[in-house]
Order: structure tokens, then sequence, then C-alpha cells
């Protein structure tokens, strides 16, 4: 069977796998839901229960949109970060923006004691923590940006990436120590990350600053082509690299930022995904990891929230806890195996 083949059916069986996910995850949960019900709320119509097709539409629904953007956004980041830098260990977060977002949000509830009451309600309300997000994250987007222009060796932008990282965890370190235990449950929460709680207005603006990030990503795959053997064999071909440097750090800004801002730090998917979807494809080509990587990332965002929501019980888990439970494991046995097989 010749690549193409192979890789044709692989997608297929992706794809239609990705589908099957999406509605397992509406359908499982403390509530168990029949399939029949969700397509009926879903195209439309009159579902049997009113509270099943309340619970569709308010709450599984924008979780299972979440995940899905979340496990396309931080899977390519990750995929752009480790092409750049040429280091199979890089991730989304490798330029500071997690803790960027860290940050932010840390001043907000930290800090909120200090603030008059009626500042402190509204900068802890949802829209407050992610704003404090947002500014977090774009602050080191800018500072990484400045440095970029001044800086010629992406090695060195790595650097500074880490530097800010461990100057914006030192801060958190400080205002975590003089803050009371109330308020670090509620940063230890966010730090958790959490897929559910969106208005549909925050689906939409996560939905639009995916896109534009995904959209950035299409537009290096050929530039990310050409680094895979190196920035003088790049430039030798006539890649303008600063141009194509930008253009990729500015695509994971995107992602990683307006998704950390949302849905907080999502641990694992960034750094490993990218790794699942060479391995499976066998394949260094761009053109196919993208799609495969951003289909990789989607699906198994779904299986940790299924995983994470205990379905038949009211708990439920940390979704940053069960991404590194579950894919862990896996990538270790996709490395033993492909190894085995050599």
């Amino acid at each position: 069977m010749n690549n193409q083949k192979r890789n044709t059916i692989l997608f297929s069986f992706l794809f239609l796998g990705l589908i099957v996910l999406f509605f397992v995850n509406i359908s499982l949960g403390s509530i168990t839901i029949p399939f029949k019900e969700i397509y009926t709320s879903l195209t439309g119509g009159q579902s049997s229960k009113s509270t099943w097709e309340y619970i569709i539409i308010n709450y599984r629904l924008p979780k299972a949109i979440t995940a899905v953007l979340v496990g396309m956004g931080l899977s390519i980041s990750g995929l752009l970060m480790q092409t750049l830098f040429r280091n199979p260990l890089a991730g989304p977060y490798v330029l500071g923006l997690s803790s960027g977002a860290s940050l932010g949000v840390a001043f907000v509830i930290l800090g909120a004691s200090v603030l008059p009451s009626f500042l402190s309600g509204l900068l802890l309300s949802p829209y407050g923590i992610v704003l404090a997000s947002t500014l977090g994250s774009t602050s080191v987007l800018l500072l990484v940006l400045l440095v970029s222009q001044r800086l010629r060796d992406t090695m060195a932008i790595l650097i500074v990436g880490l530097m800010f990282g461990s100057f914006t965890s030192a801060v958190v370190g400080v205002l975590t120590y003089f803050s009371s235990a109330e308020q670090l449950q509620k940063f230890t929460f966010w730090s958790m990350g959490n897929l559910g709680n969106l208005s549909w207005t925050s689906i939409l603006i996560l939905t639009i600053c995916v896109l534009l990030g995904l959209f950035l990503s299409l537009l290096s795959i050929k530039p990310l082509n050409a680094l895979l053997l190196g920035e003088n064999y790049a430039k030798s071909m006539g890649l303008n690299f600063n141009k194509a440097r930008l253009i990729i750090i500015l695509a994971t800004s995107i992602l990683a930022g307006s998704i950390t801002a949302y849905a907080g730090p999502i641990a694992f998917i960034g750094l490993a995904v990218p790794h699942i979807a060479k391995l499976v494809f066998q394949t260094s080509n761009h053109t196919v990891l993208f799609w495969s990587t951003l289909l990789f990332g989607a699906a198994i965002m779904l299986v940790c929230d299924v995983v994470s929501q205990m379905p038949g019980m009211e708990i439920t888990l940390p979704i940053n806890a069960i991404t590194s439970i579950l894919g862990a494991p896996v990538v270790i046995w996709l490395l033993v195996r492909k190894r085995n097989f050599k």
C-alpha cells in the first residue's frame, strides 16, 4: 500500500472517529443521553425531555466545541514550536505565554483583597479573569515579538521565552505566599483547566481566535518544511526567515494565549499530539502533519473530557490531570512500539 492511499485511509478513520467522539462526549456525563435525543436537539427537533435538551444546548454542546477548539489549537501550536526550535520538547507555552496568563490571573485572584469590594467583585467574575489572562499573555507576546525583531538566533528567543516564564512564575510564587487559603484555592482551580462554563459569546470569540491562528499556521506550512533542513538551507532556498519566524510565533501566541485565557493552562496536548501524529503517519511533511495533528488533537481532547466527566457520577476531575495521565503512556507505548519494529 502506497503512502498516499495509507494516509487517506488513516484520515478517513480519524475524521469519522472525531465525529463519533463528539457525540459520545455530549452523550456521557452524570446523566447519559441517548444519541437519538442528541441528534433531535441539534437538528432543531423537540426532545422527549426538556431537561435533556437544556443540558445538551446549554452545557454539553458548548463544552464539546471548546474541547475541539482547545485540542486543535494547542496541538498545532506545539507542532509549530517543535519545528521552529527543532526541539522535540518544545510546546505551545515555551514562549512564556502560559506564565504571563497565570501572572495576570494571579494579580486578579490573589491581589483582589486589597482592592475596593465593587472592583474586586468585577475582576473576580469570569470575564474579569479572562481579561486578566488575556492581558498577561498579550504582554508576554509583545515582549517576545519585540525581542524576536532584535535577535537573529532562534534559540536565543527560546531562552528569552523561558526566562519570561521563570520571571512571571517567581512573581506568582511571591503572590501565593501572601495569599489566603480561599484565594489559593481559586487560583489552583483555574490552573487545573476547565472546558465548561463558557458562554456562547465566549465560544464565538475563542473560535475566531483559533481560526485566525490556524490560518496563519496554514500559511507557514512551506516555511516549516524548509526549516526541517535548517535555517541556513531555508534561507538559501529564498525563504524570508525573519518574516516566517514572526508569523509562526504570532500564530502560536494567538492560539495558546486565547485558549489559556478561556480554558486555563492545559498541559500535555501541545507537547505530545505532534509526536503521536508523526509516529502514526510516519512523515515529517507538514502538509500531512498539519491536518493529522489537528484531528488527533481534537479527538484526544474529547476523550480526555469524557474521562474527566466520570460518566454516571457527579464528580468531574481536573482536565489537566487527565490529559497527562492518559496521554503520557500512549506516547511512551508508541515510541517503544516504533523502536521494536525497526
